[in-house]
């Protein structure tokens, strides 16, 4: 097949908008909730800042997030069945949630109303900024002339690379989320503790703690330089992005401590901003900040 082909994800990539329309990527959105009775589309009825404000006003409430429907799916992809246009779906690691089976059973309708539609759906097994990185490189390869295939294949190849090192402002998110134990998550508060997580192949690892904000993000940082020299890296061959939830400064400061480092071995890089959107915003809190790499598809 040619690179006439339609690349989807769910709201987890959180590319910006105005990115996933100029690189063709349609996003299935998430849901999120703050009372756990109404729930709104992530982007199209909340906005990100809104949704961060929310949190960052309303200290006590933990909003919940729910995945796309079978239905949202099934719309998305028949647009591009009824046109015989193949699909390339991206979804979130199954680890943290169920939107891939959702874009799976999407599928199973869309075959028996279309049968001669071409639909894979991939398990990015990773999310938010880095799962965003992975879509668009394979947008490049896309935009390349790579086929239908020849993109899955080397998707497929390179989505174990995929690293997040990170951090948040207090363990309460995480814990609310399930993602940490209770017990870790109560010394956490009680002792003003910040955990350093880094995110490989849909699970999360603890990585250091800290009490100082400052120190956490240098030790993100310190996690990435580590990864590079683990692997003897070329920096060339891969794609990295800075993520952040609801400061934009403190975003903007970090990405200038990254490069500062990163430029003492590797020389000019670059290194895009990107906003943590709702499905991971609410287990991390409106304070995550760290770092995505993947290796590029196109070398």
């Amino acid at each position: 097949m040619d690179s006439n082909f339609q690349i989807i994800s769910d709201g987890s990539c959180d590319l910006p908008p105005e990115l996933a329309e100029k690189k063709h990527i349609r996003v299935v959105p998430f849901y999120v909730s703050f009372d756990n009775k109404n729930y709104q589309k992530e982007i199209e009825e909340i906005g990100i800042r809104e949704f961060y404000q929310k949190m960052v006003d309303n200290p006590g409430v933990y909003p919940k997030s729910s995945l796309p429907s079978i239905q949202d799916y099934y719309d998305a992809f028949e647009t591009y069945a009824r046109e015989k246009v193949p699909v390339f779906c991206i979804c979130i690691t199954t680890k943290f949630s169920g939107s891939m089976q959702s874009a799976l059973s999407a599928k199973e309708l869309i075959l028996e109303d279309y049968p001669e539609a071409v639909i894979t759906v991939m398990d990015a097994t990773v999310n938010t900024v880095l799962q965003g990185l992975l879509v668009l490189e394979a947008a490049a390869m896309q935009e390349s002339g790579a086929g239908y295939e020849e993109t899955i294949a080397r998707i497929k190849e390179i989505r174990s690379s995929g690293r997040i090192f990170f951090t948040v402002g207090n363990m309460e998110y995480l814990k609310a989320g399930g993602r940490i134990g209770k017990v870790a998550g109560a010394a956490g508060a009680l002792l003003g503790i910040k955990p350093i997580i880094t995110l490989k192949e849909g699970e999360i690892f603890p990585s250091g703690i800290g009490r100082v904000r400052k120190k956490t993000m240098l030790k993100t940082i310190d996690l990435l330089l580590a990864y590079l020299h683990e692997r003897a890296a070329d920096i060339s061959r891969y794609s990295i992005a800075v993520g952040y939830g609801y400061d934009m400064a403190e975003a903007q400061e970090y990405r200038a401590l990254v490069l500062e480092r990163l430029r003492g071995e590797y020389g000019e890089v670059a290194l895009p901003v990107y906003q943590i959107g709702a499905t991971i915003g609410v287990h991390t809190g409106p304070y995550p900040i760290g770092l995505g790499i993947v290796e590029k598809a196109l070398l």
